[in-house]
Parts: C-alpha cells; sequence; structure tokens
C-alpha cells in the first residue's frame, strides 16, 4: 500500500532507500545507526558516509546501500529533545520532508522509515509519530510512493489524545461484554456492566438492586451497550420467482463503488490515495469485470468516500463481506465510520496499535 506501518527490524525490511537516524559527526552512533552499519557493512559505509561530512539536525544525506537489501541509505541527522521550544519540532518534520525528496530525486519507489529521534535522542514517540505521519500522509497526497514505517518494539509506539482513549474505551468495552455473555449469558453481561457503574461488590438480582432501580439503571442496561447497525439483504420484490430475481441482480461492488465515486464528486486519483490504494490496484478494480475485494479494501474505500454505516454496510455486502461486532478490526472501523471520523492514518494507527491490518492494499 502507499503507507504501511510494520513491526520489524529495519534492517530487514526491503525498500529502494532505508533511512537511517545518523549521527551528527562522521561516526557510528548508537540504536539503528549501529544496527544499519553492522548490517550493510561498517567500513565501506562508514567511507562513504565521509564524503557527506557532518550533518546539521534536519540534514540529510544519501549512499549506497551495500549489504542491505536496498539501493540507498538516507542518512537523516535528528534533533536531540531539550523541552520542544529549541527548534525540534522543524528540525524533525525536515528529516521526513528532505528524505522523501531525496529518494524522489534519486528515483525510489519505497522508502522505509524508523521512528526517527525516538531513542537516545529522546524525542517524545507520540509527537514524534504526529510528525511523522503528517509528513507522509502531505507527500502521498501528491506523490506516488510506498511508505513504509518500522517500529522494531511496540514499546516504542505511543499513541495519544481523546480519539484514540476513546475508541480503545469502546473496544475494551464490547470486548468484555461479549466475554460475560458467553459464560454467563445476558443477564451476566448486564448485572457485570452494573456493578461497573455503581461500584458495587456484587448483585444476587438485578431486580434486587434497589440503587439500579432508584437510578434507572434497569432500563438504561436492559438495551445494551449500542452495537453496530449490520444491515441484512433486501427481500425480494413480492411475487417474484427466483429465476426472475436471478435474472435481475442489483449492482455489483464494482458498479457501486463508481456510482459511489460519481457521486461524490471525486477525481479517482483523489479515491484511490485516500483510500491507500496504488494506481495500478485501482485500475484493476476500474477494469477488471466482477472485481472481487478484501474486506479491508472494500472498507478503505468507505473511509475514502466517507460513507455513512448504512452505505458502508450496502456496499460491502455487495461484495460479500459483513462488519462483525466480534472482530476487533470491524469494531474500530466501525467506530470511526459511526463517529464519522474517516481520517485514514489516524484509522490505521488504531488498527496497528491492536494488531490488526491497515487498510489499503499494494499488491
Amino acid at each position: 500500500m502507499p503507507f504501511q506501518i510494520i513491526r520489524n527490524d529495519i534492517t530487514k525490511v526491503k525498500a529502494d532507500a532505508i533511512v537511517n537516524t545518523a549521527n551528527p559527526e562522521v561516526a557510528i552512533g548508537g540504536g539503528v545507526d549501529s544496527a544499519i552499519y553492522k548490517a550493510a557493512g561498517e567500513e565501506e559505509l562508514l567511507a562513504e558516509r565521509k564524503k557527506i561530512g557532518r550533518l546539521e539536525p534536519g540534514e540529510v544525506g544519501i549512499t549506497p546501500a551495500f549489504n542491505l537489501d536496498a539501493k540507498y541509505i538516507i542518512h537523516a541527522s535528528g534533533p536531540w529533545w531539550e523541552g520542544g521550544d529549541k527548534g525540534e519540532f522543524d528540525a524533525l518534520r525536515s528529516c521526513y520532508e528532505k528524505s522523501l525528496n531525496l529518494a524522489m530525486e534519486n528515483g525510489c519507489e519505497s522508502i522505509a522509515f524508523p521512528l526517527i529521534a525516538t531513542g537516545v535522542y529522546g524525542f517524545p514517540k507520540d509527537k514524534a509519530l504526529q510528525i511523522a505521519t503528517s509528513v507522509i500522509q502531505q507527500f502521498l497526497f501528491e506523490h506516488e510512493m510506498s511508505i513504509i514505517l518500522v517500529v522494531f518494539d511496540r514499546k516504542a509506539f505511543e499513541l495519544s489524545g481523546k480519539i484514540y482513549s476513546d475508541v480503545q474505551g469502546y473496544i475494551d468495552e464490547n470486548y468484555v461484554k461479549r466475554s460475560y455473555h458467553r459464560e454467563y449469558g445476558d443477564r451476566g453481561v448486564r448485572n457485570a456492566r452494573l456493578r461497573e457503574k455503581y461500584d458495587l461488590d456484587e448483585i444476587g438480582s438485578v431486580d434486587e438492586c434497589e440503587t439500579c432501580a432508584d437510578t434507572g439503571a434497569l432500563e438504561e442496561f436492559e438495551d445494551g451497550a449500542p452495537e453496530m447497525k449490520l444491515m441484512a439483504m433486501a427481500p425480494a420484490p413480492e411475487g417474484m420467482s427466483l429465476d426472475e430475481l436471478l435474472d435481475a441482480p442489483s449492482e455489483s461492488f464494482q458498479e457501486k463503488l463508481f456510482q459511489l465515486i460519481d457521486k461524490s464528486g471525486l477525481d479517482d486519483v483523489s479515491v484511490y490515495k485516500k483510500a491507500n490504494i496504488t494506481k495500478k490496484v485501482f485500475s484493476d478494480i476500474k477494469t477488471k469485470k466482477n472485481y472481487k475485494p478484501s474486506k479491508k479494501t472494500a472498507v478503505a474505500f468507505a473511509i475514502a468516500l466517507e460513507l455513512s454505516m448504512d452505505e458502508t454496510t450496502d456496499l460491502l455486502q455487495r461484495a460479500g463481506i459483513a462488519l462483525s461486532p466480534s472482530s476487533k478490526f470491524d469494531l474500530i472501523v466501525g467506530y470511526y465510520i459511526s463517529h464519522g471520523i474517516y481520517d485514514m492514518m489516524t484509522i490505521n494507527l488504531t488498527l496497528f496499535n491492536n494488531k490488526q491490518e491497515c487498510l489499503g492494499v499494494i499488491k
């Protein structure tokens, strides 16, 4: 896909360009810098690095990649964190912008980044992630390139902000509810949620709980937590035979998708970029009859077109796909769609943080 985030050792990632968090001096540093030198070949790489000379924070240089599965190593000098008022944000943004531009100038079709400056340099991980994704997102709206953000350890990956905390709470609540339902049935779910809300040690029966009755909790919890809305298939028109029904099927996923694109007023380029899908894949969808999308591809288009939950459900059904409240992936995308949040980068970061596949496709 144009953008993906993976957990891996960056020295083992295949890309045209590998970005190194470089020592500003001509010397081998620690962390990612040390790992890249060892994997590429220390003597050869250091000799090429000497030709670049000192790199001020925010500056970049390029060398061959030697033994790495890449053409180039782009050396980006990240800023030391000194509280955020010494130009650190601008310097880090410059690392990403200049690395991307340098890769493009050298004909690269793919590039892999670490989270620059978040190791020994001490840049806060959540702030560094916001800068990285902001620059990458802007670049991809203007250019074609496959960009990989490589996280070696999930401890190095931090999300912050109300949206992320809200969606995690939503996921956790639904998982807790289903766990109680499997073990105790509907009453167990209701009792567990009442105990949590009203800080009760135990209740033998919801109907006997005076606190709950006084607060109207019985009615509130009788219906349960809001669930993802699943749309049933429309019934066949009255009097229509099976043969008649089969002779007049409704629009396919492909047909419905391009109806929605026309209705949106967006051009094709804007749609496939917003969907985090390559130009080639979009062309295949457009030209191959009865194209069968994966769930993550179909959902990516729903996000790109900012469809409502009903519209999303209808589009997915045409590809034989449904969103399920028992799937963490489906809960996440359902949360964002139902709340009218269609930022692909935000959704994919949440999916990655929950060990789910990101939206979009490259193949």
